[in-house]
């Protein structure tokens, strides 16, 4: 055998492979550790997407904080395609990009929709840029669940509830609803529709007297916002950028940065990255074949 036979020479070409290994591996976390940092050479312009419904603002809270610290970054494009959703974290939202606008140029670009919770975002920023088709507005602000007494008495089952207070279990779907609970809830939503409309006010720069009449749940194309003053210009995705980085004061051409990826665990990274590397050396790597699901296309 060639290990009998050659025993120094095998033991070369172990020591060989171990080292090229180690090599690997120590690459490997050099760039997992360190990264590339978004304060790279070159004044830039950071993008962020917001897209579906808003149902939390962590990780957005955390992209455009890192864009406004960073040195590179001379203003922001918040892209959004968003139906709305939820009031806090719009909310949220709308008060980070307000807190950045005072520091750095803060520009929104609507794709395909913008609307509600979408449009609240967007009247944050220093000014917006949609498409003539855009479906923007919907301002307003909407509660609702299903009722479900008349299937439980069908199959025979009864809902039992002890609680604590005469509204803890206000807008149970087991029940019909009581006058008070209903004004109680018309007046949590009133209520909330007031704060929309200050803030788009505020944000826009307008007269709350000029959104109170189109506040009303109507949704406008770009072309009826601008109009409206809703919007400031129409243009696409990249008319957003150059709007950006004249605001930001970029000379020539102007680049854009996304924020970072969000990494796997260190031990995933390493696996994955070393399984990389294996692949594009050209080695294969045989295993048992597994059960895969194939979605189907939708339109």
């Amino acid at each position: 055998m060639f290990t009998r036979r050659h025993p120094y020479l095998f033991a070369l070409l172990v020591m060989a492979a171990l080292g090229t290994v180690s090599m690997i591996f120590f690459s490997i976390t050099v760039t997992a550790l360190t990264g590339e940092p978004v304060d790279s050479d070159g004044e830039k312009v950071g993008v962020i997407e917001l897209v579906g419904a808003i149902v939390d603002s962590k990780q957005f809270l955390e992209q455009i904080k890192e864009f406004r610290e960073a040195e590179s970054i001379k203003a922001i494009v918040v892209r959004i395609d968003s139906p709305g959703g939820g009031v806090g974290p719009s909310q949220e939202i709308y008060r980070e990009i307000r807190k950045t606008a005072a520091e750095k140029k803060v520009v929104a670009s609507m794709g395909s929709v913008a609307a509600s919770g979408g449009y609240y975002v967007a009247a944050a920023t220093d000014g917006i840029v949609a498409n003539p088709g855009t479906i923007t507005g919907s301002i307003g602000v909407i509660m609702g669940y299903t009722n479900f007494e008349a299937l439980l008495e069908k199959i025979g089952l009864q809902p039992v509830v002890i609680k604590s207070g005469e509204f803890k279990d206000m807008g149970s779907p087991v029940r019909e609803m009581k006058d008070d609970e209903r004004a109680l809830l018309t007046s949590l939503t009133q209520k909330i529709h007031r704060q929309f409309i200050d803030d788009i006010a505020a944000g826009r720069r307008l007269e709350v007297d000029r959104i109170e009449p189109i506040a009303d749940g109507r949704i406008f194309t770009g072309q009826e916002a601008k109009d409206l003053g809703l919007v400031d210009r129409l243009g696409n995705f990249q008319d957003a950028v150059q709007w950006a980085g004249e605001l930001g004061g970029i000379q020539g051409e102007i680049e854009t940065v996304y924020p970072e990826e969000e990494r796997p665990p260190f031990i995933e990274y390493l696996m994955e990255s070393a399984l990389k590397l294996v692949s594009q050396s050209g080695l294969t790597v045989r295993h048992h074949p597994e059960a895969k699901w194939v979605p189907t296309p939708n339109i």
